[in-house]
């Protein structure tokens, strides 16, 4: 069996992946990234929030991927459950929190494309487009320069590779997605739920201006939401009754594109579908650690939760950026090293728990369809609606986390003071 030496194995090549191969490599560690890059366009975006946009300019790839993103600079939130206690519709303007857009939405595959073409231009980065098989164990492994480098340099744990190639590696970082045979093999036991709901997801072309407004309707059935794109086209993602949006899939496009601007209120005017459709079963994860010996896990392989709020590939990258400054801050040299995972392991555990349950609660009470329910979702929106300092402390903590934020997350400005 062919045997190969790394600082960093990253097993995993969507962006969650290809950002943490990125991250590592230009720090300075010879990092190897697992797996084929596949950019599967499915009519699914990613509303990239402005501490994801800094670290992705910390990487170099912002501007290649600006031209295709649409900037947010007002998320909009619409009760249309006609439940007894309806709430006021709510404006979040990012100008209230000194930024100009809460982020900018991109096209899913075109995010993975180009981080894809970054990673060829990477030094200390070799890719291996072939699966990954599983773990092995921990071995010794003396290179030139382990001597110096500190308690444990020689420790590396082996990932086992389809074409029959064994890497070694001081970190292993587990992004091979919610399925992850790595997470499995490494004892991590997650927890996994279901909604009774499927998300639709298309790209539309409309005939009236969004104004840069992502807007969410929040429905007996999960929420519909219209998210820009550059011109005038957004974004659909649709979550509802598992049925119906098997029916919504079946339409021909000018039957989808009219349920749709009935179900937008005509917001946006006539629709037309100008992109390719994709259809979700709508589901949770949790683990109980993200850590296992020289074993990181990063974005779904770590959480799922549904699409609610921008939180989920945000929350992935901010995995990324937490596990480089544990790795660059505390391991010495050793990315992989035990103070480096427990700092990473101190990183998670509030952020994930808190924005994994937050999102969890607010699709229940969506469903739930009871008095007391609706009642506390539209007191919250009342609030949010009338108490600006309450609705300014929710805007910052949802683009950021107020403690701990990574340092390639932090605006330009706060970065250069930070070094």
């Amino acid at each position: 069996m062919a045997e190969r030496t790394f600082d960093v194995v990253v097993v995993g090549a969507g962006a969650a992946g290809l950002t943490a191969a990125l991250a590592f490599a230009r720090e300075g560690y010879d990092t190897a990234l697992v797996g084929p890059v596949r950019a599967n366009r499915d009519g699914r975006t990613v509303a990239l929030l402005d501490g994801s946009v800094s670290f992705l300019e910390a990487l170099g790839v912002w501007d290649a991927l600006l031209p295709h993103a649409a900037p947010l600079e007002t998320m909009r939130l619409v009760d249309a459950t006609d439940n007894l206690f309806r709430a006021p519709t709510v404006d979040f303007k990012a100008h209230e929190i000194d930024l100009d857009a809460f982020g900018w939405n991109i096209e899913s595959a075109t995010l993975v494309e180009t981080l894809g073409e970054a990673i060829a231009e990477v030094p200390n980065l070799t890719h291996l487009p072939v699966a990954a098989e599983g773990l092995g164990g921990v071995q010794a492994v003396i290179a030139p320069g382990d001597d110096d480098a500190g308690e444990g340099a020689g420790d590396r744990r082996a990932v086992r590779l389809a074409d029959g190639t064994s890497l070694l590696a001081r970190l292993i970082v587990a992004a091979d997605g919610r399925g992850s045979t790595l997470r499995e093999e490494a004892g991590i036991r997650p927890r996994t739920w279901s909604y009774p709901q499927k998300a639709l997801t298309t790209i539309l072309a409309h005939a009236r201006d969004h104004r840069d407004v992502s807007t969410e309707f929040h429905t007996r059935h999960g929420p519909f939401t219209l998210v820009p794109l550059p011109g005038r086209r957004s974004s659909l993602v649709w979550v509802t009754a598992p049925e119906k949006a098997e029916d919504l899939m079946a339409l021909d496009d000018t039957a989808l594109a009219r349920a749709v601007e009935k179900q937008a209120r005509s917001l946006l005017g006539a629709m037309c579908v100008d992109g390719p459709r994709g259809i979700v079963p709508m589901s949770g994860m949790a683990v109980p650690r993200y850590t296992a010996e020289r074993i990181a896990l990063v974005g779904e392989t770590a959480h799922v939760f549904p699409p609610i709020g921008a939180q989920g590939l945000n929350l992935g990258l901010r995995d990324v950026a937490s596990l480089r400054d544990a790795a660059v801050e505390t391991s010495f040299g050793d990315p992989g090293a035990r103070a480096a995972l427990q700092a990473y392991e101190r990183s998670r555990a509030v952020d994930v728990r808190l924005r994994t349950t937050g999102v969890d609660l607010l699709n229940r009470t969506l469903l739930a369809g009871i008095l007391p329910a609706d009642f506390l979702r539209g007191a919250g929106l009342h609030a949010l609606s009338f108490v600006g300092p309450l609705r300014r402390r929710l805007m910052k903590e949802g683009v950021t986390p107020t403690f701990g934020t990574p340092q390639l997350m932090r605006r330009r400005e706060a970065r250069a003071v930070a070094f």
